[in-house]
C-alpha cells in the first residue's frame, strides 16, 4: 500500500487527474494508462476500493458491503488486469428456505430452449425438511480466472408429487424456467426495450403468480440488487436476472477489496496517491486540501454520488438502498453446501446468508467457519441486531446459534445507489470537454456498472484528446 502523497510527487502536470480510487476511477485509469496517457488517481482515504473493501481481523476478511458478483459479468473481462481475478463461486442457483426446508433453485446454464429449462425447473418443487445437522459435504467451489463458469444445477432430492415450493406449482415453474430461458437468450439491447415499470409491477404484469414472485423472485433480486421492496426499474431488474441466468454468482477470492487492489497494482509507478482529498475540480486542474493543485489535461470524478455533488453543485444524488453486514464465526460450518441462502418466508431481518468460508476457505483462519449475513433496510437496534439475526439464522440453517463469535457488523446507510424507473442506464460522463464523471451511480449500482462507466467515462475522454483507446472483445455500448 502506498503511503500518503507528498506534494512534490503530484505537483508536475499529468494528462488526466482520475478523483477517487474506488472500483470505476481505478478502472478509467487503467483504460486511460493503457492508451498512454499519464494519470493521477487522488484518493482521499488510505485504501483503495471504497466500499469495496475488506476488514482483516485475526486472520478473518471481513467484506463491508458485500456486493454480489456474476462471472458473466462482461466488463470482469473488458477491464485490463481483471483476467487475473480470481472468483470463488457459489453452488449453482440458490437455496431457497421455506416452511422449514431448503429448496434450490435457479436458471439452468447453456438450456438453449424453455422445454430444457422446463425439465430442470419442475425438478425444483421441493425438498427434504431442513435435517439439523449440517447437509452433505460438498467441497468448495474451485477458484476461477475467468468468468464465464458455468455448471448444471444440483436438483434436490425429494418426490415430484410433494406440494409446491416457493417457485410455485409445476404450471408456475415450467413459466418461471421459460422466462429464464428467454432473459439468458436476451440480449442487452433487448432488455432495455422492454417496458419499464417498478418490477414488482413488471412480474406481476407478466404473469407471475404471486408465490412465485414472493417465494424465488423478491429473495434472488434483494440479494441482487439490495432493494428487497422491488422498487427497481424492471429494466435493471432483468439486466440481473439476466447475469444470474448465464453465469454463476461468486465472490472475489480474499475479499472484496482483491478486485480494486489488483486494479490499483497495475497502474505505472506514481500513479496513485493515498490520503489526497480534492476540494474542487475543473477541466484542467484539481485542487486538493493539502497538497496544492494539480494541472492536467482532463479531470475525471470517481467518487461516490454525494460526494461528486459536492465538487460539482448540480450534480444529481440518487436515493440510496442501506446494507449491513453481520459476520459470524463458529467451529463447525452449519452448511457444507457452499450456497447462497435465501429467507423465502422473510422471518427476519435477513435477506441472504451464506458460510462464505465454505465459498472461500481464505476468509477464514484454519478450523473457523465464517458466516457472512446481510440485512437490508433500517436493521433492528444495535441492543437487538445480534440477537435477532442469530434467532433467524438458528432457522435458517437448523442449528443452534447461541455459541456463535460476533466478529462484525458493518452498517452503510448509502451502500447502493436506488434505481427507481425511470433509470437512465447510460447517465451522461462526459459533462464537459475535459470534465467527466463516473460510478455506480451513472450506469447500474452494480459492481459491473462501476466497471463499465468507467469504461465509458475512459472513452469519452480518449475521444475529446483524439486519442484513440485500445480495442476490447466487445463494443462499449452493448455492455450491461
Amino acid at each position: 500500500m502506498l503511503e500518503p502523497a507528498r506534494e512534490a510527487e503530484i505537483s508536475e502536470g499529468v494528462d488526466v487527474v482520475v478523483v477517487g480510487a474506488g472500483v470505476a476511477g481505478l478502472a478509467a485509469a487503467r483504460h486511460l494508462a493503457r492508451a498512454g496517457l499519464t494519470t493521477a488517481v487522488l484518493e482521499a482515504a488510505p485504501h483503495v476500493g471504497g466500499r469495496m473493501s475488506t476488514e482483516k481481523v485475526d486472520g478473518f476478511r471481513l467484506d463491508r458491503v458485500g456486493r454480489l458478483l456474476s462471472t458473466s459479468y462482461p466488463e470482469l473481462r473488458r477491464t485490463p488486469g481483471l483476467n487475473d481475478l480470481a472468483l470463488r463461486p457459489f453452488s449453482p442457483g440458490v437455496l431457497l428456505h421455506s416452511d422449514g426446508r431448503h429448496h434450490r433453485a435457479g436458471a439452468p446454464s447453456g438450456a438453449r430452449s424453455a422445454r430444457g429449462a422446463l425439465t430442470v425447473v419442475r425438478a425444483l418443487a421441493s425438498a427434504p425438511r431442513l435435517p439439523r445437522s449440517p447437509l452433505p459435504q460438498a467441497r468448495p467451489g474451485p477458484a476461477v480466472a475467468h468468468p464465464g463458469l458455468a455448471g448444471p444445477l444440483s436438483r434436490p432430492t425429494g418426490t415430484m408429487g410433494r406440494p409446491a415450493g416457493p417457485t410455485g406449482r409445476p404450471l408456475d415453474q415450467a413459466r418461471l424456467g421459460a422466462a429464464l430461458t428467454r432473459l439468458a437468450a436476451a440480449s442487452p439491447d433487448d432488455l432495455l426495450a422492454r417496458p419499464e415499470l417498478p418490477v414488482a409491477q413488471a412480474l406481476s404484469a407478466r404473469g407471475f403468480p404471486a408465490r412465485t414472485i414472493d417465494g424465488f423472485l423478491r429473495p434472488l433480486l434483494a440479494a441482487l440488487l439490495c432493494d428487497p421492496d422491488l422498487s427497481t426499474s424492471s429494466r435493471c431488474a432483468d439486466l440481473a436476472l439476466h447475469s444470474f441466468a448465464t453465469g454463476r454468482l461468486c465472490v472475489p477470492e480474499g475479499g472484496a477489496d482483491a478486485l480494486p487492489e489488483l486494479l490499483a497494482a497495475g497502474l505505472p509507478p506514481g500513479t496513485l496517491h493515498l490520503g489526497v482529498q480534492a476540494t474542487a475540480v475543473s477541466t484542467t486542474s484539481v485542487t486538493t486540501r493539502d497538497h496544492g493543485d494539480i494541472r492536467c489535461r482532463a479531470v475525471v470524478l470517481a467518487t461516490g454520488a454525494r460526494a461528486a455533488a459536492e465538487l460539482l453543485p448540480g450534480l444529481r444524488v440518487p436515493g440510496f438502498h442501506p446494507v449491513t453486514v453481520i459476520h459470524h464465526t463458529t467451529d463447525e460450518p452449519p452448511l457444507t453446501d457452499p450456497a447462497l441462502v435465501l429467507d423465502a418466508d422473510r422471518s427476519g431481518p435477513v435477506t441472504h446468508t451464506a458460510v462464505i468460508s465454505q465459498v472461500d476457505p481464505s476468509r477464514a483462519p484454519a478450523g473457523r467457519a465464517l458466516i457472512t449475513s446481510t440485512v437490508l433496510g433500517t436493521p433492528p437496534a444495535p441492543a437487538h441486531l445480534d440477537a435477532t439475526v442469530r434467532a433467524q439464522l438458528a432457522r435458517l440453517y437448523g442449528t443452534s446459534t447461541a455459541r456463535w463469535e460476533l466478529l462484525a457488523v458493518h452498517h452503510d446507510p448509502e451502500a447502493v445507489p436506488a434505481m427507481p424507473p425511470p433509470h437512465d442506464l447510460r447517465r451522461p460522463v462526459r459533462l464537459l470537454a475535459g470534465l467527466y464523471v463516473c460510478g455506480d451511480h451513472r450506469d447500474t449500482s452494480t459492481v459491473q456498472g462501476a466497471l463499465h462507466s468507467g469504461r465509458r467515462a475512459a472513452h469519452s475522454l480518449l475521444r475529446d484528446l483524439g486519442t484513440r483507446p485500445v480495442p476490447v472483445e466487445e463494443p462499449l455500448e452493448t455492455a450491461a
